[in-house]
């Protein structure tokens, strides 16, 4: 009996019906990926110094800028020229002191000399008015800063949810109708992200933040599995790597957006509206025939096949219209359930690697993402380069994965990364032009790896649990999410290298794991669990015979 990859090649690999639902499949990246890295801008520090009501007062009688009231009452940091403590305030009774305009204090404001005593911060603080973030609008700053990290590990929870939820909803219950759900998710993404600009507090603010995660993966992750199924096997690394590039466009596109935008809250509202837009996606987006078939359901599929074929400039053949499904294999999953992935010895590896692999692209790619922001330099610039450095990735993966197969680009993206990063941690800050460069490659790896990882996970599982396999694995990025914050920052107030440090030793130890995975170039979606033992097994060529033999890729 045929498979569907072969009745693919009927009514069209990748012609026009499917080339309209991958770009639709497309837009949701864009749009997640600036949910994904908004933390960045969103959560960007401005310069800040103590407030004082009774200062305020003096500032408004002697006319003074936000500049002279800091350079005139708030003590420099001992040792250097032009910066000011920015957790710490002089302890005085500015009520009661005599002051003038010109200079406030009878002392020096250098406290190293003077001797006037300090106090941490009472009353909040005062922030440069150029630019406002999360930070200046709640106070995240000195003692509050971790809450920075916990606003993006509580977007991660979220997504960690979403995955999980639609993995399983999609494989039980259909890619279509998961996605359909998604989009009213997606207009719930919208209604939280405007609900995330206008939230009264910062705990308010951390709950919308959690439910644009939970509604944020699921569209694109649906959308993708969907994609990867109604093409040819010669066409999925095409379609799995465009796609990464439109998220990456997303990535290059942000810091423009966020240098137009000074506002947080108008430029919540500007990458939150946009998503409102996909709720024209319930008219749009097809059914899996891939997963109809699987789950037996021969009138849908064919329907959906003939769609397919029309549009592509073909007709269905009559000798699909006439077959008739055969009795359901028992070794089915009929309900897929998560200790699926690990029921046999294969699924178990390949599970525990592809786990590790997206915890580790996640905490390497956002560490160095959010590395940015602390080590000084342009944070637009210097974004937006970082982001450019990502497309050259695609076009790499693209010239080597149908030559030298997936697994050797994957491990060796993941090594270049690692020892990329280590090595930076031995380059003298003097010699800033290497350590660039070397970051520069090191970003590379780790998107290469992470667009690679995309494309194996939905290779390596049948399509009963395909979507729930990407899913769960996927979801592992998601706790990785949630850790890069906190990993980076306070290792990098121990030393700023140390994080480096970590991100090449998980990197480097990935590249080795992957090896372990079987090659996928050239075979078609496996369809039964049997596929994915005998492609483990090293029996390629066998897959690919033996398809046809299959019950449950049968039409």
């Amino acid at each position: 009996m045929p498979t569907f990859d072969e009745l693919l090649v009927d009514i069209g690999e990748f012609g026009s019906y499917q080339k309209r639902v991958f770009l639709l499949a497309c837009v949701p990246g864009i749009l997640f990926s600036f949910v994904f890295v908004g933390i960045v801008f969103l959560g960007d520090t401005p310069a800040h110094w103590c407030r004082s009501p009774a200062v305020d007062e003096i500032r408004e009688k002697c006319g003074w800028t936000w500049e002279e009231e800091r350079n005139f009452t708030v003590p420099q940091l001992k040792g250097t020229e032009g910066s000011f403590s920015q957790c710490e305030q002089y302890d005085i009774h500015w009520n009661s002191t005599d002051f003038s305009c010109g200079k406030p204090l009878s002392q020096s404001t250098n406290y190293s000399t003077d001797g006037i005593p300090l106090t941490p911060c009472k009353n909040g603080w005062n922030f440069d008015t150029s630019r406002t973030t999360i930070v200046s609008e709640y106070d995240l700053v000195c003692d509050h800063a971790w809450k920075v990290d916990l606003t993006q590990a509580f977007l991660n929870v979220g997504l960690l949810i979403g995955a999980v939820v639609t993995g399983y909803g999609a494989d039980r219950f259909g890619r279509k109708l998961c996605i359909l759900i998604s989009v009213l998710d997606w207009g719930s993404l919208g209604l939280s992200g405007v609900a995330v600009a206008f939230s009264p507090n910062y705990i308010v603010m951390l709950l919308f933040r959690t439910i644009q995660g939970v509604f944020g993966k699921g569209a694109w992750m649906a959308s993708y599995v969907l994609v990867t199924e109604i093409v040819g096997s010669n066409h999925r690394r095409v379609v799995s790597i465009v796609a990464q590039i439109f998220f990456t466009f997303g990535v290059v596109i942000f810091p423009g957006i966020a240098y137009l935008i000074p506002s947080w809250k108008a430029l919540q509202l500007t990458i939150t509206l946009p998503t409102f837009i996909l709720l024209v996606y319930f008219w749009l987006i097809p059914e899996s025939p891939r997963w109809l078939l699987n789950r037996q359901k021969m009138k849908e599929a064919l329907k959906i096949a003939g769609d397919i074929a029309k549009q592509n400039g073909r007709s269905l053949p009559e000798k699909y219209r006439e077959m008739k499904l055969l009795e359901p294999n028992p070794e089915d999953f009929s309900n897929p359930s998560f200790l699926d992935l690990f029921r046999t010895s294969q699924m178990r590896k390949q599970t525990l690697i592809l786990m590790y692999a997206w915890f580790t692209s996640a905490v390497v790619y956002q560490g160095l993402i959010m590395r940015l922001g602390i080590v000084g330099g342009n944070l637009y610039l210097g974004f937006f380069i970082s982001g450019i450095v990502e497309l050259p990735a695609a076009f790499i993966i693209l010239l080597t994965i149908d030559r030298v197969g997936r697994r050797l680009p994957f491990a060796t993206a993941n090594m270049v990364a690692g020892v990329a990063c280590l090595i930076t941690t031995l380059i003298p800050e003097d010699i800033n032009w290497l350590k660039t460069t070397l970051a520069v490659i090191g970003r590379l790896g780790i998107t290469m790896a992470y667009e690679i990882v995309y494309l194996v996970n939905s290779e390596l599982y049948p399509t009963s649990i395909r979507n729930l396999g990407v899913s769960a694995c996927s979801s592992l990025s998601d706790v990785g999410g949630i850790v890069a914050p906190f990993l980076l920052y306070r290792l990098a107030s121990i030393w700023l290298e140390l994080p480096l440090i970590l991100y090449g030793v998980i990197a480097v130890l990935c590249g080795g794991l992957v090896m372990l995975l079987p090659e996928t170039n050239g075979i078609d979606l496996p369809e039964t669990v049997q596929d994915v033992e005998t492609l483990g097994r090293g029996h390629k060529a066998k897959v690919k015979r033996n398809k046809s033999k299959t019950r449950d890729s049968c039409i």
